[in-house]
């Protein structure tokens, strides 16, 4: 079987994401995965285009921290110099997850389950396994039960 390496992004978040925010995120990729596997391949499809629109914790992290930089700064500029505080905080933080992999809003968008790249790929890339999509890699043909314990093993790995 080949493993992919997870990146150092996932696997730096993962490192600072507390057991039960893990255990949660994973067991509802897990669910999903189950879930989708009694599915028609029209749903599966349909899950796997939602899996490519959903975001990343990077990019929510990206995304609020250049939100409130922005707010702050025209805050400061507009209204009063000690909202210039705010991007220098957001710009820190941002900081500290760039080079440590954590920062204080980490905390809270991984326990409101939001995932990394490499947990949304691992569903997406299970789900494409049931639509059958690597069939013709010439993998024995097994029982779908099989499958899917398969799969779920290969989306842990």
């Amino acid at each position: 079987m080949i493993k992919a390496k997870a990146s150092s992004e996932t696997d730096r978040v993962r490192k600072n994401t507390s057991p039960d925010a893990l255990k949660k995120i994973d067991r509802q990729i897990e669910e999903n995965i189950r879930h989708y596997s009694g599915q028609p391949v029209s749903v599966i499809t349909s899950r796997i285009e939602e899996l490519e629109r959903e975001w990343s914790i990077e990019r929510w992290l990206q995304t609020n921290a250049s939100a409130l930089a922005f707010t702050g700064t025209f805050l400061g500029l507009a209204v009063n110099k000690k909202w210039f505080t705010v991007p220098l905080l957001v710009t820190g933080f941002l900081f500290q997850h760039a080079v440590q992999g954590w920062c204080p809003p980490l905390s809270v968008l991984r326990r409101m389950g939001v995932r990394t790249r490499g947990e949304i790929d691992r569903e997406k890339f299970a789900l494409k396994a049931l639509r059958g999509d690597f069939k013709d890699l010439g993998a024995p043909a097994i029982e779908h039960s099989h499958q899917i314990e398969r799969i779920l093993a290969a989306a842990k790995a």
